[in-house]
């Protein structure tokens, strides 16, 4: 027991304390590339390393892992920090520490990428996931939609006999005016909703093409109402919208790196969902080492947060959706 405090007081400092940079090497060196004598680990006038040896099979894996941009030690050194310090190490990268971290929006698109791999066969059973997927989820809907079209049968029997009452009322004159005039509105409706529909699916397809600028845009709209609450925090108290944002890039990598487990290990959708709400937890704590709040004041400015998060959602959805049938009244009027 008093070994495992020990071991957990040791991470905790580990935790807080930034990276540390290699000391300069003492060792006179001759640049193999412009051939500039020089002390150090690089060389000042090309910037190549001193530590230029023989080709071996780890050198030559590195340089293959480089082309794709994670042939360096940061992005390796990123993966471990936002595994076990992601809050401390997303405040010292924002205090300037950025030669020693990868690249916040390169490594999004990089993982994402990564993802969509192992989605589409780079997994334990090398299945295509994404079909799998899609299947499970249409299986879904198609349960959910049964259940909203008996629900939209029922509401029809009664607007039909309701229909049928006004329509005794009528004389005969005015039930053939009002016909004409009810199945003209009818016609150039469905036609909207059908114009819409179409453009409605168009945009789905691209989200769904485009599913990082996506979740760069949710991550933006979170991070404006999470800067609110979080600006003025103990550890950093000017903290800027744009560092925010910076921030929950990191943090939705973070999310990515998580998600790959469930992805690799081929687990089903609903299992897959859990674990990723499970995860919700890692935020907390992300956010709670960057701002330096408690981890109930923490919590409490996420949940905050959120509240305006949906109602942009919910506010943009509403627009998008208005303005397709002010498009499709245009074009049909």
């Amino acid at each position: 027991m008093i070994r495992q405090k020990e071991k957990y007081r040791q991470f905790k400092e580990w935790q807080h304390q930034p990276h540390q940079v290699a000391p300069l090497s003492e060792e006179e060196h001759e640049c193999a590339t412009c051939g500039t004598h020089f002390e150090g680990n690089y060389c000042p006038r090309c910037g190549q390393s001193a530590r230029i040896g023989r080709y071996s099979f780890k050198k030559a894996f590195l340089l293959f892992l480089d082309v794709w941009g994670v042939g360096n030690r940061g992005m390796f050194r990123s993966i471990r920090d936002l595994l076990l310090r992601p809050g401390y190490m997303i405040r010292d990268y924002l205090r300037g520490m950025q030669m020693a971290y990868f690249p916040p929006f390169k490594m999004f698109f990089l993982l994402f990428t990564l993802s969509i791999l192992v989605e589409t066969g780079l997994n334990i059973k090398g299945i295509n996931r994404m079909k799998q997927n899609e299947e499970e989820a249409h299986v879904i809907a198609k349960e959910v939609s049964n259940t909203i079209s008996t629900k939209d049968d029922q509401a029809k029997t009664q607007e039909k006999k309701a229909e049928e009452k006004a329509d005794k009322k009528l004389s005969v004159k005015e039930e053939k005016k009002e016909d004409l005039t009810v199945s003209e509105g009818k016609r150039m409706f469905e036609r909207m909703k059908k114009e819409a529909k179409r453009i409605g699916n168009e945009i789905d397809k691209w989200c769904d093409n485009h599913m990082s600028f996506v979740e760069l845009i949710l991550v933006l709209l979170f991070s404006w109402p999470l800067w609110l609450l979080i600006r003025h925090s103990p550890a950093i108290p000017d903290l800027r919208l744009s560092e925010c944002f910076v921030a929950m890039v990191y943090i939705s990598n973070m999310f990515t790196i998580y998600s790959l487990i469930p992805e690799f290990l081929c687990l089903s959708l609903k299992a897959e969902i859990i674990f990723s709400i499970s995860t919700l937890i890692l935020a907390v704590i992300a956010i709670k080492q960057l701002s330096g709040f408690s981890y109930l004041n923490t919590i409490w400015r996420m949940i905050v947060a959120l509240v305006p998060f949906f109602f942009l959602i919910v506010f943009l959805i509403v627009v998008g959706y208005l303005l397709l049938l002010l498009y499709a009244y245009i074009k049909f009027s």
